[in-house]
């Protein structure tokens, strides 16, 4: 497992080591002991959730305030989608700052985001399914959001506009 720090302080791609063969692939998707001596943080997941989109969906920004700030480890299993993470820590060096990868089931790269943070992303194929642990369990009355389109973050979601598909609820959120 490669672990590499992003422009954000505290927020690591993680690139598993893959093993193929003509039987197909193996990879060690979470080993506890490694991420957390990787990242420099001990923290315990506690919730794994999934969600299944086609092209054009963007889910977010999304996050979680107070007691209830959740950090998360995120990957593709199939499909491919920009996954973007925003620091919202007011005193970070790095606030308002936004870093975007592409996470693939093919590159099976995975995203750790910190608690602090805002967090959405672009689904660039069809018949995506995003999974991801979170350090902390949703509380619907402590979430929060930023507008994808926000001026100020200028986020490229690598979509047309003619493509991006929304909530209902995500096309109501702030700007920053």
């Amino acid at each position: 497992m490669n672990i590499v720090q992003t422009p954000l302080e505290g927020c690591f791609v993680i690139e598993p080591m893959l093993f193929e063969d003509n039987r197909g692939y193996f990879f060690e998707s979470f080993n506890e002991e490694k991420f957390k001596k990787g990242i420099g943080v001990d923290l315990n997941f506690v919730q794994d959730n999934e969600a299944f989109s086609n092209k054009g969906i963007v889910r977010g920004l999304h996050f979680q305030k107070g007691k209830f700030a959740q950090a998360k480890l995120v990957r593709v299993i199939t499909g491919k989608v920009l996954d973007v993470a925003v620091d919202l820590r007011k005193n970070s060096k790095t606030y308002g700052q936004h870093f975007s990868i592409v996470l693939s089931g093919e590159n099976k790269k995975q995203l750790f985001v910190p608690r602090g943070f805002a967090h959405g992303y672009s689904v660039l194929e069809n018949n995506t399914v995003f999974a991801y642990k979170c350090d902390n369990y949703y509380n619907k009355e402590s979430e929060g959001g930023i507008i994808y389109n926000d001026k100020t973050l200028n986020i490229d979601w690598n979509l047309l506009d003619t493509e991006i598909k929304l909530s209902d609820k995500d096309m109501q959120l702030p700007n920053l």
